[in-house]
């Protein structure tokens, strides 16, 4: 009995190791991506002017992925995989700050989790955007989306967006919990609260502030692997540790 939970437990661990170095690279590759291909497109000075005088970027979004379609689905594509992979990185980083504040953990790793899930609702509008762009055209695609922007953002009952909010709150509940509990400094403590604020919504703009995140991102799950073998990452703290700078 002992032998078969021991193995669920390396199992896990090697789970949430592997998922703390793809999920934090892949978010940072696709966040990347989907910044360089907004300035490859080529635009003439009177649409920038458009586009700069638009409440939402979907217009934008929409006319770079005309003009890029290739970069553009790449970098979206590679932003959903992140946010699948991250789910077993959160909880991975949850399960190695339960000590002292173990609720505030397991509520912050659940808020976070909950975010991503609304990430995927919003990269499924984006890709169904993209779509209406070969359809039906760009200027028809843009009329559409725009007349619909906030219905689509919100979702059904308002479920995304109100989950979206999780990303902001989890992150604080989650960053308390891990600080509290010795597992990292103050350093990636800021550092997981500014990426928890970054990019969320539909047809978003990536921008210096979001590359920025994805490397706040790196920065703080990279670290927690203990050793050059995943499966040894994230043990169970047996008591307190003094709190680290980083």
């Amino acid at each position: 009995m002992d032998t078969h939970r021991s193995l669920r437990v390396s199992a896990g661990q090697l789970i949430a190791g592997v998922a703390l170095i793809l999920a934090p690279l892949a978010w940072l590759v696709a966040v990347v991506i989907r910044y360089l291909v907004r300035r490859i497109a080529d635009f003439t000075p009177e649409q920038e002017a458009y586009f700069d005088g638009q409440t939402f970027r979907a217009p934008q979004q929409l006319a770079v992925y005309l003009q890029e379609p290739e970069l553009t689905i790449a970098g979206h594509a590679l932003f959903a995989g992140a946010s699948v992979l991250l789910l077993p990185a959160v909880f991975g980083l949850a399960r190695s700050a339960v000590v002292g504040r173990g609720w505030l953990a397991s509520i912050g790793g659940l808020l976070v989790a909950v975010s991503l899930m609304a990430r995927l609702y919003f990269s499924g509008v984006d890709l169904t955007a993209f779509e209406l762009v070969d359809q039906i055209g760009l200027e028809a695609a843009t009329k559409f989306v725009l007349d619909g922007y906030v219905e689509l953002y919100y979702g059904l009952w308002m479920i995304p967006v109100s989950l979206s909010a999780g990303s902001i709150l989890g992150c604080l509940v989650l960053a308390i919990a891990a600080y509290r509990a010795g597992v990292f400094g103050l350093g990636r403590f800021l550092l997981l609260i500014w990426w928890g604020w970054t990019f969320m919504g539909v047809l978003k703009d990536s921008q210096l502030g979001t590359v920025l995140g994805g490397v706040a991102l790196c920065l703080t799950m990279i670290p927690l692997l203990r050793g050059s073998n995943p499966q040894q990452a994230l043990q169970v703290p047996a008591g307190r540790r003094s709190i680290p700078l980083w």
